[in-house]
C-alpha cells in the first residue's frame, strides 16, 4: 500500500489541504482562501492543482508515494462520475467534472465525494466510531448533514444524496428551509435558527452559540432553557432514525457540539423516551472526535476504499 494520500476539504471561504499517512495521521497542512477565485472556478481548481503539487514537491515525493487525492465537498455530487452536480456556497459550480479535470492536470487518481461523508468515514475508521458496524455521524453547524454507515458500508442511496437528515421534518407546519421544505430539523438547530433565537430569548444582538454556552456555564436559566430547547429537537429528530436504522452509535459532530454538557444527557433523554424500546436500549451518543480535521482524514479512507 503506497503511504500517502493528499486529502481536501473544500469550502465557502477557504479550501485546506492535508498529507494523510496510511494509518489516518495528518502530516502536513496548508490551505487558501476560495474568495479571489469566486468568479472562476477554472482559476480555482487550477490554484487547488498548484497547491497539491507544492505539497508533493515540499516533502520531497513523487507521485508514485501518492495513492490518490480525495476531495470532500459541500454539496451534491456524484461521485461515480466525479461529477460535482452543484455548491450552493460556491457560486458558479453546476455540473463541473472535477475529477478527470484535476487527473489531467496531476496525473493522479482522483475521488471525490461530500464532505459529510468523508467526515463520517472518517469517525468510522480512525476516531469515534471504531469497531462499530452501524452507526450515524450527525454534523451541526450552518447547516446539518450526517453520514450513515450500515454493516461496515457507507449508505450512499440510489443517487448519493442519502444521509440528509438536516431535512427530515420535524412539523408539518413549520419554518420554511432553504431545501425547499418546511419543517426541517435544519430550520430549528442551524447556525442561523439558533444565533437568531438567542438574541430573541436574551433580547440583545449579535448573540451566539458560544455565548449562550458561557452564559449556561454561569448557570443563566435563559441559557440553560436554551440549550435544553435546542436539544430537545436534536433528540426528536434522532428519534426517527434510531427508529428505522437501529444503530448501534450516533457520534455528533460540528462547532455545536462542543457544548456536550448541555446537549448530550437531554438527547439521550428524549431518545430513551420516545424511541422505541429495543432501539433506545442499544443506542450510544459520542461526540467526535476529529473537529475539523474530519474531512481530510476521510479521504484517506475513500481513496483507499475506490483502489483496493
Amino acid at each position: 500500500m503506497k503511504k500517502y494520500v493528499i486529502g481536501v476539504d473544500v469550502g465557502g471561504t477557504n479550501i485546506k489541504l492535508g498529507l494523510v499517512h496510511s494509518q489516518g495521521h495528518i502530516i502536513a497542512r496548508s490551505y487558501f482562501s476560495t474568495i479571489p477565485f469566486s468568479s472562476s472556478k477554472t482559476e480555482l481548481i487550477a490554484a487547488l492543482a498548484q497547491e497539491i503539487k507544492a505539497i508533493i514537491i515540499s516533502h520531497h515525493l513523487k507521485n508514485r508515494d501518492i495513492a490518490g487525492v480525495g476531495v470532500g465537498l459541500p454539496g451534491l455530487v456524484d461521485d461515480h462520475q466525479g461529477i460535482v452536480r452543484f455548491l450552493p456556497n460556491i457560486p458558479g459550480w453546476r455540473n463541473v467534472h472535477l475529477k478527470a479535470i484535476l487527473e489531467k492536470k496531476l496525473n493522479l487518481p482522483v475521488f471525490i465525494d461530500n464532505d459529510v461523508k468523508l467526515i463520517t468515514l472518517a469517525e468510522w475508521k480512525f476516531g469515534a466510531g471504531r469497531g462499530v458496524k452501524n452507526l450515524i455521524c450527525l454534523t451541526l453547524g450552518t447547516g446539518v448533514g450526517s453520514g450513515l454507515i450500515l454493516d461496515n458500508h457507507l449508505y450512499c442511496g440510489s443517487t448519493n444524496a442519502a444521509g440528509e437528515l438536516g431535512h427530515m421534518p420535524l412539523n408539518e407546519q413549520g419554518p420554511a428551509c432553504n431545501c425547499g421544505g418546511f419543517g426541517c430539523l435544519e430550520t430549528y438547530v442551524g447556525n442561523k435558527r439558533l444565533f437568531a433565537l438567542a438574541s430573541r430569548m436574551m433580547n440583545q444582538r449579535g448573540m451566539t452559540t458560544q455565548k449562550m454556552f458561557a452564559l449556561a456555564n454561569q448557570g443563566h436559566k435563559k441559557a440553560l432553557q436554551y440549550w435544553h430547547q435546542a436539544a430537545t429537537h436534536i433528540g426528536n429528530g434522532l428519534v426517527g432514525i434510531v427508529n428505522l436504522l437501529n444503530p448501534e452509535l450516533i457520534i455528533i459532530g460540528g462547532g455545536v457540539s462542543h457544548n456536550e454538557k448541555f446537549l448530550f444527557p437531554r438527547i439521550r433523554e428524549v431518545i430513551k423516551q420516545r424511541a422505541m424500546d429495543v432501539q433506545a436500549s442499544i443506542v450510544k451518543i459520542k461526540r467526535a472526535e476529529f473537529g475539523d480535521d474530519a474531512g481530510i482524514i476521510g479521504t484517506q479512507v475513500l481513496v483507499n476504499a475506490k483502489i483496493l
